[in-house]
């Protein structure tokens, strides 16, 4: 089979399986060991897996879910379910069943394969609302046994059944390979709906594999590269990297034990390629401050004056630019005591390229991570354009900017500053949704974005925010609130933050508190607490929060076009934006126009001048009960700052 021929994803698994057979393609760790597939082991499972789903009676063009953590076994099944010409439709593995049962019922799907009992009797309770469903393959057999339903089928038996078809059809999984064509369905990946019901966007091999190519080929990926699959397999993002640029380039993915290892797993790999939303690096900058609090004092000054040294020089020798003997020196001596054992510790001892995209990456975190030198860059994308539009190049990285528009891409801006593109990985449309298709992709080819952007001089895109949330405070000046939030987030006690101020005289803001961060901070304080609600009610947390906010305003102070947007007045909320409950996605992007309902009288009393509020929501609990959560919150003046000059 030429390259040229190679054109889906299956023929690319039959294409590795020939010719680098014994080269590891996945890892798992189960019970503390790493257990390995080569790419003739994968293919031979995936060649196993869709014998026996064809056997169930899968037939071309049927919709299949998948849903689980990432497991080897849930990758197999899009691999065979699209070898078998049929779609695979991920889905999030923490949805509850309303957001589960609308994906399921409006995909039409037939055959369902997750991962554990969890998913099973989530996917039971619905079944009743999705009268396509006929067969449902698990992985993970414990609690199964007594389940009485018939549909139900153990994914170890199914591939049991596909040995037996495949000794009688010895060549049926390359002849159902070869009918598959670059322009056909891939896969329907649904957004994350922020602002309604998620769309379910058709993306062809096509889509996928040209920009993966491309990519590839831009960041030199070989397949003597590694990456930890840890991202919802629902989102894009995983399912471009992790299962599209291995089939393209031949690495190894590994899978962790579980969503609570990953970290410990992520060191014990030590991958070279590594991809994270905004919320991973926030939470990996939240450990290293938490971990310097606890250290000894000479641990920490030696932090400090070592991070101005890599602030100074790190990003420089990172680019290969110009320094000087003594600072080459001084920053190697770092590189012994702090940025070498802080990598090892973050895993990222042998890392090469990292990168972040799905929500804008605050600069001082950005800066942070590329000063210990972590060559982490900014791609931007979306679901509709096969994840990537912009990327930049190793020695051209800034964080005020996504890059220039990537090979093969066409970047332009309207008249309301609105991004569209046109690029290989335009979307073939939303599924079973003309008028949102029509409403978002011209016949001319262009995508609508739904971003605000603008282009610096010498051609780099820089992306202000969701176009529809920039406002203007009633002096006029232009209001980003997510520009805000990433400020706000830097700080290790903030995990999340909402900001308020298009059409009002200033701005305000919700805080989260980070749990983990803050009761470490206040048990070495002797603060007790009985739990997040008290926690975030405490006045002591409140000073501590204030002291981030007002640094935020002194450093918003410094530029001409931001002083205006400093923070006036903030709250505390009393429990964490949740995706359960509506108020951030599950790929945790803040759902303004909800939160604005639902908090309504506490919008009002941070514009009213008020001292208190009281809170009364509904929320959902994880086994899917509700209940109403009552508190009273405090609210907070901060301080603000005239107009400073940057100091150079």
């Amino acid at each position: 089979m030429s390259v040229n021929e190679l054109d889906t994803f299956p023929k690319l698994l039959i294409h590795n399986a020939e010719h680098r057979p014994n080269v590891d393609a996945m890892r798992e760790k189960d019970l503390g060991i790493w257990q390995t597939w080569t790419w003739r082991q994968v293919y031979k499972e995936v060649e196993a897996l869709a014998g026996g789903l064809k056997a169930l009676g899968l037939q071309r063009g049927d919709r299949v879910a998948v849903i689980g953590d990432n497991r080897p076994q849930l990758y197999w099944s899009v691999a065979a379910v699209q070898a078998m010409g049929a779609i695979p439709v991920p889905l999030y593995q923490d949805s509850v069943g309303d957001e589960m049962q609308y994906v399921l019922h409006h995909a039409e799907v037939r055959f369902a394969v997750v991962e554990n009992q969890e998913q099973v009797d989530k996917v039971l309770d619905i079944k009743s609302q999705v009268p396509s469903l006929e067969t449902m393959v698990y992985d993970d057999p414990r609690g199964l046994r007594n389940y009485p339903e018939p549909f139900l089928h153990e994914l170890t038996g199914v591939q049991e059944k596909g040995r037996a078809y495949a000794r009688e059809n010895s060549d049926f999984f390359a002849r159902e390979a070869a009918l598959g064509q670059g322009p056909d369905l891939s896969i329907i990946v649904y957004t994350s709906g922020t602002t309604g019901r998620p769309k379910g966007v058709m993306l062809s091999y096509d889509n996928l594999i040209e920009t993966g190519k491309l990519a590839v080929k831009f960041d030199n990926i070989t397949e003597k590269d590694e990456t930890l699959a840890y991202l919802p397999m629902a989102w894009v993002g995983d399912h471009f990297i992790t299962y599209g640029e291995s089939l393209i380039s031949g690495f190894c993915f590994n899978c962790p034990e579980s969503p609570e290892t990953v970290m410990t797993d992520l060191r014990e790999i030590g991958p070279t390629y590594f991809f994270a939303p905004p919320r991973i690096w926030e939470n990996l900058i939240t450990n290293v401050m938490v971990r310097m609090e606890n250290a000894s004092r000479l641990k920490q000054i030696m932090f400090q004056h070592f991070m101005k040294v890599s602030r100074k020089v790190g990003v420089r020798l990172l680019e290969g630019k110009s320094v000087s003997l003594f600072e080459r020196l001084h920053y190697a001596l770092g590189n012994v005591l702090v940025y070498g054992p802080l990598r090892n510790v973050l895993g990222f001892s042998r890392i090469r390229l990292a990168y972040t995209a799905g929500e804008a990456l605050g600069p001082d975190i950005f800066d942070f991570f590329r000063a210990l030198g972590i060559n982490l860059k900014q791609l931007y994308g979306q679901t509709e354009c096969s994840v990537y539009l912009c990327l930049q190049k190793d020695n051209d990285v800034r964080p005020d900017t996504v890059g220039p528009p990537a090979e093969g891409v066409e970047v332009r801006l309207d008249e309301n500053g609105e991004v569209l593109f046109r690029s290989p990985g335009v979307f073939m449309g939303y599924y079973k949704n003309e008028e949102a298709t029509r409403e978002t992709k011209t016949e001319d080819g262009w995508v609508h974005s739904g971003d605000a952007g603008m282009f610096t001089e010498d051609g780099h895109l820089r992306i202000i925010d969701r176009a529809k949330d920039v406002g203007r405070l009633n002096g006029g000046t232009l209001f980003s609130p997510k520009f805000v939030e990433n400020k706000l987030k830097f700080h290790p006690h903030i995990k999340e933050a909402v900001a308020f101020g298009h059409q009002r005289d200033y701005v305000t803001a919700f805080i989260n508190i980070d749990f983990e961060a803050l009761s470490n901070w206040a048990e070495r304080r002797n603060i007790s607490f009985t739990g997040y609600m008290d926690l975030a009610g405490r006045e002591e947390v409140y000073q501590l929060i204030r002291e981030e906010v007002e640094a935020v305003n002194r450093d918003l102070s410094e530029d001409p076009e931001m002083a205006s947007i400093q923070i006036h007045r903030f709250l505390i909320l009393h429990k964490e934006l949740d995706p359960d409950d509506g108020e951030i996605t599950r790929t945790r992007k803040v759902r303004r126009r909800i939160i604005a309902e639902r908090y309504e009288p506490l919008i009002s009393a941070l514009y009213g001048g008020d001292e208190r509020v009281d809170v009364d929501v509904r929320v959902t609990y994880e086994d899917g009960s509700t209940g109403q959560l009552r508190s009273t919150l405090s609210i907070s003046d901060a301080s603000t700052y005239q107009q400073l000059s940057k100091a150079g």
